[in-house]
Order: C-alpha cells, then sequence, then structure tokens
C-alpha cells in the first residue's frame, strides 16, 4: 500500500499501531534530570564527610595517631576537588551547597589546627592567623549579604583551601626533612598561612565598595 507523499508511516506492532505512552514520555524527562540530581547528591554526601569527619581527625590527633588522622584527613579532603569538578560538569550549584561546602571546609581546618596546637605540632600563632582569616571573611560574607550580594570563592580562595590541606597533612606525618634546623611541614605551614593572608586580602579588595556602602 502506498502512503501519500510527505507523510511518515505509523509504527505497528502486532494487534495494532504503536502508540508512544505518556508514561514513558515522562520517564525520559525524568531521565534528563537524573545526572544533576545524582551530582548533588554525591556533592551533599562529600561535604557531609567533611564534617562528619572533623571529629574523628581532632581524636585521632589528640591521641597521637599521626598516621591514620592524616589519611582520615587527605581522604576527606580530596572530596572537596571531586564537589568542585561534579559541580562544574553538571552544572549544579546553590546558596545552600556554597555555604555548606565552605563551612565544611573551614570546621575540618579549624579543628585539625586546635588538634595540632594542643599536640606542640603547630605554632599557636600560625594557627590564630589561619583560623582568624577563617572568621573574618566569614563577617565579610555577611556584610556583602547585607548589600544583596554573593561572595563568591577566587581562584586564589581555591588554591588556599588545596595549600592548607596539604600542609595540614605534611604536619601530621611530619617527614624527617630539616630545612634551617626546622621540619619540612613547617615551612610549608608558613606558607599556607601566607597564602591564606593574600586570599584574604584578596577578598577584601575585591568588596570594599560594598563595606563602604557604594553603590
Amino acid at each position: 500500500m502506498r502512503l501519500p507523499r510527505g507523510r511518515s508511516p505509523t509504527p505497528y506492532c502486532e494487534g495494532g499501531p504503536l502508540v508512544r505512552s505518556p508514561a514513558v514520555e515522562a520517564g525520559a524527562l525524568r531521565a534528563t534530570h537524573r545526572g544533576p540530581a545524582r551530582a548533588s547528591a554525591l556533592i551533599l554526601a562529600g561535604t557531609s564527610s567533611r564534617i562528619v569527619a572533623t571529629p574523628v581527625v581532632v581524636a585521632l590527633v589528640l591521641s597521637r595517631s599521626y598516621t591514620a588522622a592524616a589519611i582520615v584527613f587527605a581522604a576527606v579532603s580530596a572530596t572537596d576537588w571531586f564537589d568542585g569538578r561534579l559541580a562544574r560538569r553538571w552544572g549544579v550549584s546553590s546558596r545552600l551547597g556554597s555555604f555548606l561546602d565552605t563551612t565544611a571546609d573551614k570546621l575540618l581546618v579549624t579543628g585539625a589546627l586546635i588538634a595540632l596546637v594542643a599536640v606542640d605540632r603547630a605554632s599557636p600563632w600560625i594557627a590564630l592567623i589561619m583560623i582568624g582569616r577563617e572568621m573574618i571573611v566569614l563577617g565579610l560574607r555577611a556584610a556583602v549579604a547585607t548589600q544583596g550580594l554573593h561572595l563568591e570563592a577566587s581562584m586564589l580562595g581555591k588554591w588556599k583551601a588545596t595549600v592548607q590541606f596539604v600542609a595540614i597533612a605534611l604536619v601530621m606525618l611530619r617527614p624527617d626533612v630539616v630545612i634551617g634546623g626546622v621540619f619540612l611541614d613547617q615551612w610549608v605551614l608558613i606558607a599556607a598561612a601566607i597564602v591564606t593572608v593574600w586570599s584574604g586580602v584578596d577578598y577584601f579588595m575585591s568588596f570594599s565598595s560594598a563595606l563602604r556602602g557604594d553603590t
């Protein structure tokens, strides 16, 4: 049987024409959202792992189980990189997710530093500089929010977190390398403190107009 020109044949199955089910179309629509939804769940799991692992890392450091503490710390710190990669790949971002991610990083770093100071592995002055910067930037975020703005993490801020993670893990492991009478991990921790201050100054310079109330 010849079909009229310009018309496509109607699919047939045994017993009658094949009709596309609305349920099938709905399933296809849900499938398009499955990737981002799964990415959001993985990102939340990674962020939660850093928060939950903080007291574990503190307990291990205080019990002087430094290798175990370094392994746990490094493992949960790596989730920060994976979270960022998933968020960029799937375009998943939200104010709540950004807040939780930043809070998890700060909680993990602050807890580890306080524990390392308690066991004489880190200088209290270095810890004060690094923790103080985090508290000041939290205040800056609140001040910027009153202007209806959002303080996004800069590239320098992201590098700061990476340097902090590496430095703290090295302090826990303490390689037997001495430079100028000081352990290598202490030099790396000083470098992390410098980058921490630098990124804090960069934030203030970028949002100084919001602090002055300029439009």
